[in-house]
């Protein structure tokens, strides 16, 4: 029977440190990336384009660790909620240190039958958020000569999957934009990475996927398992943090699948 370890401590790895998190409150790794930047010490304005969702996931916040972060309610696909998320986070912080990029739409459907909406769709919360937030917060963290930005993508960036076209494309181009951002950001000293899950188990995941798929990926985890989203989360801050001060442009596969 596999068995999930026990979650570690947050080692202070981001101790005054000053974050945002997209998608904090999302049905996929959703809260765990700004959890566990509370338990590395940092602090925190997580964002969502569900506003009770988001709401509920600060007073879990505030009840773990004893303050509410200050929440901002963000659709990515919108310029007008990325610009409000970004001066909202400044004038809470001060500064940002760091960005989590952790927005990101799925969904199940034939190439031959995909509609130009759905397509579109995955692609504007995926990859085009993703952009949007990065062309938000880069000039500020170039301004300070520092920063980080940590990228949600997926090994279907690499990795071949029936009825997975538009997101597999959205997250390939979420790791060639991380490369191409962080060749660009490197001269202001701001590092850009990316994790790539392979499969990490929420609440909603059995809902969306198509019969007996998910038995079949846990089938090829290595653990026979999916992750736990705070095992992703772990390396996002990782990456997050100055233990990865001599990465950048990188894609860190967060997965046991076989070889």
């Amino acid at each position: 029977m596999p068995t999930t370890p026990t979650e570690p401590p947050g080692r202070s790895l981001l101790e005054g440190q000053h974050v945002v998190v997209t998608a904090a409150a999302g049905t996929g790794i959703g809260g765990a990336p700004a959890r566990r930047v509370l338990l590395a010490g940092g602090r925190l304005v997580p964002s969502d384009a569900h506003a009770r969702r988001l709401g509920e996931t600060a007073d879990a916040l505030a009840e773990e660790f004893g303050t509410r972060p200050t929440t901002v309610t963000c659709d990515v696909t919108s310029e007008d909620d990325v610009q409000r998320l970004l001066q909202t986070s400044l004038d809470e912080l001060g500064h940002i240190d760091v960005w989590m990029n952790n927005a990101g739409l799925g969904g199940n459907g034939l190439v031959t039958e995909l509609t130009d909406e759905q397509w579109s769709k995955v692609l504007d919360v995926t990859l085009t958020g993703t952009f949007r937030c990065l062309r938000a917060v880069l000039p500020h963290m170039y301004g300070r000569g520092a920063g980080a930005v940590v990228n949600n993508a997926s090994v279907l960036g690499w990795r071949a999957q029936e009825r997975q076209s538009h997101y597999a494309a959205a997250k390939a181009g979420v790791m060639a934009l991380t490369r191409s951002a962080a060749v660009e950001a490197a001269e202001h000293n701001v590092r850009v990475n990316a994790v790539a899950p392979s499969l990490a188990m929420h609440a909603n995941l059995a809902k969306v996927t198509p019969p007996g798929l998910l038995e079949e990926l846990t089938s090829k985890e290595a653990f026979g398992r999916a992750a736990e989203p705070w095992e992703i989360a772990n390396v996002m801050v990782f990456l997050a943090s100055d233990l990865s001060s001599y990465m950048t442009g990188e894609i860190l596969s967060v997965s046991s699948q076989h070889a």
